[in-house]
């Protein structure tokens, strides 16, 4: 195992185009760390620089207290898992697990060893001598896994290893994933466009856009506190619910919006937003933080339409307008509601964030 650390790593193509702006952060020895983000946003390029394949432009790597800048990919003691399974098909199991130990001149009881042992570990000893045509799409992505972890190597990279997957296997997958690296406890930087993976896996969440961090935290604090409107929108499923509109104190707080005042109570922010009274600001409310009132309901309220309701087992999607703004609620099953009829709605204060409408950073 091994910590990496890179500062101000920067990555510039021939073109002049920047493929990533300056990233500087420490992964720490046994850590599942994910890198986020939209397609094309860098977070690949990133894990490439780490591993080698890519060349470094500026700044320093580390893999443990080694730079490794100039060094070959095959010297970093690391090992990659690729999107696609990349597996010899005229191959057993059993050779493809074995196959870069053996390059390396491991003895052939060590690699029957180490083969045997993994292949125990993800339930594949059973099929060792069969060919990649005859195994599952799970089946393969698990002898890509072992592929690396024979080698057992400090550091561990995942590029968008489950995207192949149909959305079943992924589940399992990523269980799998999980409870390896709890058994191993090997570092590992895990690449992925999805922010389910990256919430259910990451101990810690890198979130790229353009080439720049946005925010590095906890799967729970990204949620919880995102630090600008690009990792508010981009973390949750549903998305959360932003809107534009002039901040009044009215007895409370209240955003004023082109199709009506929104109240919004007392929220934690509140001194923090003194010096936006009167100017617009962007809200943010997550779905579960709206919820339907009864027409008898005290409690402040706004309204907006019903167009298309989602029930989804244990949950209710609510797929709403307000003017020009599109709102989605999450709510629990057996509320009455009807597409087509006005809802009374209500927001948890305690749970609003607010955005500054030109650079997009968080307020308060």
């Amino acid at each position: 195992m091994a910590t990496v650390s890179l500062d101000h790593v920067r990555k510039i193509y021939p073109n002049g185009q920047v493929g990533v702006v300056g990233a500087s952060f420490d992964i720490a020895d046994g850590e599942l760390l994910v890198l986020v983000g939209p397609s094309g946003c860098g977070k690949t390029t990133l894990l490439r620089m780490i591993a080698g394949l890519e060349s470094i432009s500026a700044g320093t790597l580390r893999i443990g207290d080694r730079v490794v800048n100039d060094v070959a990919p095959k010297d970093r003691d690391i090992a990659m898992v690729f999107q696609n399974y990349a597996l010899y098909p005229h191959m057993t199991v059993a050779e493809n697990l074995g196959f870069g130990l053996r390059l390396r001149g491991m003895p052939r009881a060590e690699v029957a060893h180490r083969v045997g042992e993994v292949a125990r570990l993800l339930e594949l000893d059973q099929r060792l001598d069969a060919r990649p045509a005859a195994l599952s799409g799970g089946q393969r992505q698990r002898v890509a896994l072992g592929r690396a972890m024979v080698r057992q190597p400090a550091v561990f990279l995942l590029d968008e290893p489950l995207s192949n997957l149909d959305a079943r296997l992924r589940l399992s997958m990523r269980v799998e994933i999980a409870r390896l690296h709890r058994r191993f406890g090997t570092t590992m930087v895990y690449v992925t466009h999805d922010q389910i993976e990256a919430m259910t896996l990451g101990q810690r969440i890198v979130v790229f856009d353009q080439g720049a961090i946005q925010q590095i935290d906890t799967p729970m604090g990204l949620y919880e506190r995102p630090a600008n409107l690009f990792v508010a929108g981009f973390l949750g499923s549903p998305a959360m619910n932003l809107l534009r509109g002039t901040l009044h104190a009215d007895h409370g707080l209240a955003l004023a919006t082109a199709a009506g005042k929104i109240p919004l109570g007392a929220p934690p922010q509140a001194a923090a937003l003194a010096g936006w009274h009167d100017r617009e600001v962007v809200l943010g409310v997550r779905p579960e933080d709206l919820r339907p009132l009864a027409a008898n309901d005290p409690a402040v309220a706004f309204e907006a339409q019903l167009e298309v309701l989602e029930p989804v087992g244990n949950e209710v999607f609510l797929n709403l307008c307000h003017g020009d703004s599109a709102l989605v609620a999450r709510i629990p099953p057996g509320i009455a509601c009807v597409p087509g009829e006005t809802v009374r709605l209500g927001i948890t204060a305690q749970r609003l964030h607010f955005f500054d409408p030109g650079d997009g950073a968080r307020i308060g």
